[in-house]
């Protein structure tokens, strides 16, 4: 797999081809971040950008992985140090994860937001962008008659955070999208002055939204409905993964109210298992005729659609794989709780 193929797979979005293109040209020593803020343990969805991590450190690039402590702040969800306690085990997790230690930078916002320069571009930003964009870039984080002045204010350091943090490339889910159109559409135009820092927009890659577990409508979330974390033993994740949403596609219905649903469990095969696992082996008793192994999502996947795998089987085998991945950052977990 050549340095494009490994950076651009399994995305929903390059922003834009010519300039990863460029990128992928010569990766090495090249800087990729993701911003997280520290509000609980990783789930699913951050785990979903990990892989992209691993891979684009796979490729040549340095990670920065953002710890959000004043964006977390600005969210409510505690005091500093609380949210300092939260960051540091998911640092840990992270590691536990597979991020490679030794080429992985971990950062707190508070590190630089807070300095003059930052707060002072962070004006000009707020100055430049009207009420009604910054709105928009928000949305995903909150809305409504519930919405503060602080959820206004931290797209806006989203898209500045690109620039301190000196990136060559940025990295989101696709609910990251309007964040980092504003990142591209406002960042050239600050006044500089005597700054050292580029205001140059950066590329930027978005990562798909998995979709609900249980019912395959929506997007999978970890404040509402079932999400699977490090936090899950491993009959946990076996419950959870059982009783996930998977049609046998082999005879579909016209009229089947799953139109226009995905399939989660495929999704998790896909961008979990498969970007970590050189082969995935399914077991069946020899009655049902014995064990399938698979070198590739797409064939997997042709499996299922056909009937040759049953759903039981390969979900089976999912919470097998998935109970391997979360398996570390679970000791990390409970190592802390001792």
């Amino acid at each position: 797999m050549d340095a494009h193929e490994l950076i651009t797979r399994n995305t929903s979005e390059v922003v834009t081809e010519e300039e990863v293109e460029a990128l992928a040209a010569d990766p090495d020593g090249k800087r990729v971040y993701v911003g997280y803020e520290p509000s609980g343990v990783l789930h699913i969805g951050h785990m979903l950008t990990a892989n992209k991590l691993i891979d684009l450190q796979d490729a040549g690039f340095e990670v920065v992985v953002l710890l959000a402590d004043v964006h977390a702040y600005l969210n409510d969800k505690g005091t500093f140090a609380e949210i300092r306690e939260t960051a540091e085990r998911m640092k840990q997790q992270f590691v536990a994860y597979g991020l490679d230690e030794d080429s992985t930078e971990f950062v707190y916002g508070s590190s630089f937001q807070l300095d003059d320069d930052y707060v002072l571009d962070t004006h000009q930003l707020e100055v430049s962008t009207t009420l009604n964009r910054a709105q928009r870039a928000m949305a995903e984080l909150q809305g409504g008659d519930t919405a503060k002045v602080s959820h206004v204010v931290y797209p806006l350091m989203q898209a500045l955070d690109i620039v301190y943090l000196d990136l060559d490339l940025a990295v989101g889910g696709l609910d990251q999208r309007k964040v980092h159109m504003l990142h591209r559409e406002q960042i050239p135009a600050i006044e500089s002055g005597e700054s050292d820092h580029d205001y140059e927009a950066r590329p930027c890659l978005h990562t798909p939204i998995l979709a609900d577990l249980t019912t395959g409508v929506g997007k999978m979330s970890s404040s509402g409905g079932v999400t699977i974390s490090m936090e899950d033993s491993a009959e946990d994740i076996e419950e959870k993964v059982t009783s996930a949403f998977c049609p046998p596609t082999r005879d579909p219905d016209p009229d089947d109210d799953g139109n226009g649903r995905e399939n989660p469990v495929l999704e998790i095969f896909q961008y979990h298992v498969f970007p970590r696992f050189e082969r995935v082996v399914v077991e069946r008793p020899e009655q049902y005729g014995g064990d399938l192994e698979y070198e590739s999502y797409e064939a997997l996947a042709s499996d299922l659609e056909s009937g040759e795998l049953h759903p039981a089987d390969a979900k089976g085998a999912l919470a097998d794989y998935l109970d391997e991945l979360v398996a570390p950052g679970r000791e990390v977990l409970r190592n802390a709780d001792d």
